[in-house]
């Protein structure tokens, strides 16, 4: 593919290392900003041009006449939706996708060809990202199960991998996987697609011995999850005192979400902003202030909160303000982290849960740049493993997948079939004699990203399919 990427930023120099990655990418990137596109250069493969990204001239420059994908990232909505409005129309490129922040542009509802649409479809944007959403979105799921580690959705929702902590207490720990089934209530199953021990990947066996400490990546039905923590973990209270640092865009999205829900309060610094919230807000309690001020968090019975959350633009100040309200008591603190290297430093001690708003985004513009009918992907461990959903197609002659056993077919080492989604039905990987159908919703537990090439072809379908 030839592949267009306005911005240079943390997440559009990600995004092009990603795609830089495979030789078949040819990959250029547009900033104003040359030092950072020097920066970028120096990196990886890719061919760099200094500009404006909303310029027809810079991007003809640039290569648009026979570009494929534009990806339009810059932290502009403006510069993204005019990019790819003349993207479509002056150079005809078939896929344009526009990281859009502001919810005006998607809420404002209008009257268009194909009846009731956003404003953002008179610019001709094949798919919006909106990181606050996504991150967002990813905070609820967090919230929704207490001592949850990730929480990704697939298949509209009807199936869920969990990643979560072994601890002491739960009834599976210590005990081979095999055993799992004989304390799960009658239609409830699941598969532990990895474990992670001390930082090393452990495939796990029927045989494989769960420990305290371990990190656990299980997929089970969304209604399952609840009861297969309770094999992992003593059984623990739910959430319902929630306080948010930070009153930005996602900090009043989470509460808008969950304030019919859980008890929340929410700190902003800015006092304009304060009383934005106390008027748009209906059941959460808005306090004007600085979040690492200690005597604030006390006078809020901190100690009393069961999950903190620092979601300011600051990371530092996340940090700073989450490593307090640990101190002060707080149950679990959850901190948005945008810098990579601080993420690892972080996540597991004090701080119980780093959230990187990049991996996030950067997973959901992957679902449409990976050949074959990719639905989600989710990076996981930093960005070294994912979480795939796959729809898959063809029949015998067209796939080397459609029509044979989920054990019959070479699978690349290192992808684990976590799990089938067919209709209603949800069919775990260990249910190896199930042949798999045009149109299944498949979901891969990657553990080494090096291996996606070979599980891309293999789910790719030969071009007879289409003839």
């Amino acid at each position: 593919m030839k592949i267009l990427i306005l911005g240079s930023g943390q997440v559009g120099s990600t995004v092009a290392q990603n795609l830089a990655q495979l030789p078949s990418n040819d990959v250029t990137i547009v900033d104003i900003d040359e030092k950072a596109l020097q920066l970028i250069g120096s990196r990886c493969d890719v061919q760099t041009i200094t500009g404006n990204g909303a310029s027809p001239f810079v991007l003809q420059q640039a290569g648009a006449e026979d570009a494929d994908l534009l990806l339009a990232l810059t932290r502009s909505d403006e510069t993204n939706i005019v990019a790819c409005k003349i993207a479509a129309d002056l150079f005809n490129i078939p896929s344009r996708i526009a990281r859009v922040r502001s919810r005006e542009y998607l809420e404002y509802r209008v009257d268009g060809d194909k009846g009731d649409t956003d404003s953002l479809s008179f610019f001709n944007i094949t798919e919006t990202i909106s990181p606050e959403q996504l991150v967002t979105e990813r905070l609820v799921g967090l919230l929704s199960y207490t001592s949850a580690l990730q929480v990704l959705n697939f298949a509209d929702d009807r199936v869920r991998m969990v990643v979560v902590q072994a601890r002491l207490g739960g009834l599976l720990v210590n005990k081979e996987i095999a055993e799992i089934n004989a304390h799960l209530p009658d239609g409830v199953d699941c598969q532990i697609c990895a474990i992670y021990r001390n930082n090393r990947l452990i495939v796990p066996t029927p045989q494989t011995v769960i420990i305290e400490g371990d990190e656990v990546f299980f997929v089970a039905s969304s209604n399952s999850v609840a009861a297969i923590m309770r094999e992992l973990r003593p059984k623990e209270a739910r959430n319902r005192r929630i306080m948010i640092a930070g009153g930005g865009n996602i900090g009043y999205r989470l509460a808008k979400e969950l304030e019919s829900q859980y008890d929340i309060k929410i700190i902003s610094r800015n006092p304009g902003r304060a009383e934005w919230l106390a008027e748009n807000l209906d059941n959460t309690l808005v306090l004007q202030g600085s979040a690492t001020d200690e005597s604030l968090l006390a006078e809020e019975y901190i100690d009393e909160i069961d999950v903190y959350c620092a979601l300011t633009n600051d990371d530092e100040n996340n940090i700073m303000s989450g490593l307090l309200a640990k101190n002060l008591g707080a149950k679990r603190v959850i901190a948005i982290v945008n810098r990579s290297s601080y993420v690892d430093l972080l996540e597991g001690n004090k701080i119980d849960i780093v959230v990187s708003p990049h991996l996030i985004t950067i997973g959901s513009i992957l679902a449409h740049v990976r050949r074959g009918d990719v639905v989600a992907v989710h990076p996981l461990r930093r960005g070294t493993a994912e979480a795939i959903e796959v729809i898959v197609h063809g029949d015998k002659n067209t796939s080397a997948i459609i029509g044979r056993r989920i054990c019959d077919v070479q699978w690349p080492q290192g992808c684990h079939f976590a799990a089938l989604v067919r209709g209603s039905e949800v069919i775990m990987g260990h249910h190896e004699e199930t042949v798999l159908q045009e149109g299944d919703h498949v979901i891969f537990f990657v553990a080494r990203r090096r291996v996606l090439r070979e599980l891309e072809k293999l789910i790719q379908v030969k071009m007879g399919f289409f003839g």
